[in-house]
């Protein structure tokens, strides 16, 4: 099989995994929207009425929706990757082709689903009157940042879900913890100071805290606002290393996949 034709499968496969996850149902593609907009306005509820956490912070719904939005993707693809190779067993044992197909299928399944969702973002700051600046298009070197974060994961996640599938539910228990961790619904400044440094040496965190930065203005703590040399470089590097490392891991463990799905 040709270069173009892996090209092609690529796309088809990406495709397919788009469609499928909302085949038969009513909204169709709207559960992309609905999904993060459902989680964002139960929350935005919780923090500003009850608990009245966000009722400080400028802008806090498109704070609030921000990294709702970036979680969720980085969520959703690594679970989706997770599980990808396994449920193209019976295609794996048919044909050869490289399986690094499956992952990047998934994960620009993934990718089309952030897409439509960042429209979402850009219709609420353009709602709240937040005008368009030129430090938006770092926005969008941060969207690969976290890309290639959640693809290097991935990498990790589909091969070890392949020979043990008690991976899939250690990530579930993962992530839940991990949500709460990262300063998602509510803001960096009730971390105390020592602290706020050390979250945000996490990818996740670094990226949601410089996207609101970058958003949003002034009034939110950034990585170049707690992280010094070289300590700043550290988040950025960090899905640079797991990139490579999980792609050499996944590559290794490739040829066992027919046997182990």
């Amino acid at each position: 099989m040709g270069r173009y034709n892996y090209l092609s499968l690529l796309r088809e496969l990406a495709v397919t995994d788009f469609k499928l996850k909302y085949q038969g149902s009513v909204a169709g593609y709207l559960w992309s929207l609905m999904k993060p907009l459902a989680i964002f306005g139960v929350l935005y509820l919780v923090f500003t009425v009850f608990v009245r956490i966000g009722s400080n912070i400028p802008h806090y719904p498109i704070y609030l929706l921000i990294g709702i939005v970036l979680w969720t993707y980085l969520a959703d693809s690594t679970t989706s990757a997770l599980r990808s190779v396994v449920d193209k067993g019976d295609l794996i044992r048919k044909v050869y082709f490289p399986r690094v197909i499956i992952l990047l299928a998934s994960s620009i399944s993934a990718l089309i689903t952030l897409m439509l969702n960042l429209m979402v973002i850009f219709v609420f700051l353009f709602a709240l009157g937040i005008g368009v600046r030129l430090d938006w298009l770092w926005f969008f070197v941060l969207i690969l940042e976290l890309y290639l974060l959640s693809l290097g994961l991935s990498f990790f996640l589909a091969a070890l879900y392949a020979k043990y599938r008690d991976f899939g539910h250690i990530w579930e228990v993962f992530l839940q913890l991990f949500f709460y961790a990262t300063p998602i619904i509510y803001p960096l400044t009730i971390v105390p100071h020592r602290f706020q440094s050390l979250v945000l040496l996490s990818p996740a965190s670094q990226i949601i805290q410089d996207s609101r930065k970058v958003l949003l203005g002034t009034g939110v703590l950034s990585s170049a606002d707690l992280l010094h040399a070289p300590l700043f470089l550290f988040p950025y590097l960090i899905p640079l290393l797991i990139l490579p490392l999980g792609y050499w891991y996944f590559e290794k463990s490739a040829s066992r996949f027919a046997e182990e799905v």
